[in-house]
């Protein structure tokens, strides 16, 4: 048995206050092992669990994972069906554990366009985590970056009409207020797994400044030790935000 996985000193003393995951390959896991799509939405529940897990032992204070997209709406009716059941399990069978750890449960997206029994357990999952104050995992669920800056923009237009808001006085931190994540800090690392080089409409304002780390693990097999990896990277990076 492989021991377990610790990060250095150095990674340890210098860790990113929030991590983005785009969870890519449950598909590509499924169809190398001659399965279903569906059963790589099923085992990457599992990796999903021990990044919580290990966010939780890191100290990691957010964790956003991008865990259905607006133009996920588009796959197959059984696929999207399969993954809402998923999601509706996982955030019931969750709660004992998340709330072990100490864990609160956000939610960013269209949340209106899922089905109602995933909404009201969506609520009840997080009124059920809501006095907790160690990680907050935050689920991206119909979620698109570009329709998130078009809903910021007509908040933003609507108090410029009704005489709210000047116009000159429209800057980042008014378009950061009136984004889905307003009450999170941006992203200092986004992971992408599967070896894909995009960030798919994830977080487009958000990660301006992020450092990205892309890695050829399917999201069924990125684990403790891959993520650890991660922040080992992370770690060896000098931000400098435009500077010298």
């Amino acid at each position: 048995m492989s021991a377990d996985p610790k990060l250095s000193p150095a990674a340890a003393a210098n860790l990113p206050t929030h991590v983005a995951i785009i969870m890519d390959g449950n598909g590509r896991w499924a169809k190398q092992r001659g399965m279903p799509r569906v059963e790589g939405h099923r085992n990457g529940v599992e990796s999903v669990r021990a990044i919580v897990r290990a966010c939780g032992e890191a100290g990691v204070k957010y964790l956003t994972l991008y865990a259905f997209s607006v133009e996920n709406w588009n796959r197959p009716k059984d696929e999207v069906d399969a993954l809402m059941k998923y999601l509706a399990r996982f955030l019931k069978n969750e709660i004992g554990e998340l709330n072990r750890s100490n864990v609160r449960l956000e939610a960013i997206g269209q949340i209106w366009r899922l089905p109602e029994a995933v909404q009201q357990q969506l609520e009840k999952t997080k009124a059920a985590l809501a006095k907790n104050n160690g990680l907050t995992l935050v689920l991206a669920l119909s979620y698109g970056g570009r329709t998130e800056l078009v809903e910021a923009t007509r908040a933003i237009a609507a108090k410029v009409k009704s005489g709210q808001l000047d116009p000159a006085e429209i800057n980042e931190r008014v378009i950061s207020e009136h984004l889905y994540t307003r009450h999170s800090p941006d992203p200092d690392l986004m992971i992408r797994t599967s070896g894909e080089m995009r960030v798919s409409n994830f977080l487009l304002w958000q990660i301006s400044y992020a450092e990205l780390v892309v890695t050829q693990t399917l999201w069924p097999d990125f684990r403790k030790a891959q993520f650890f990896e991660a922040l080992e990277e992370y770690a060896r990076r000098h931000r400098r935000f435009g500077g010298v």
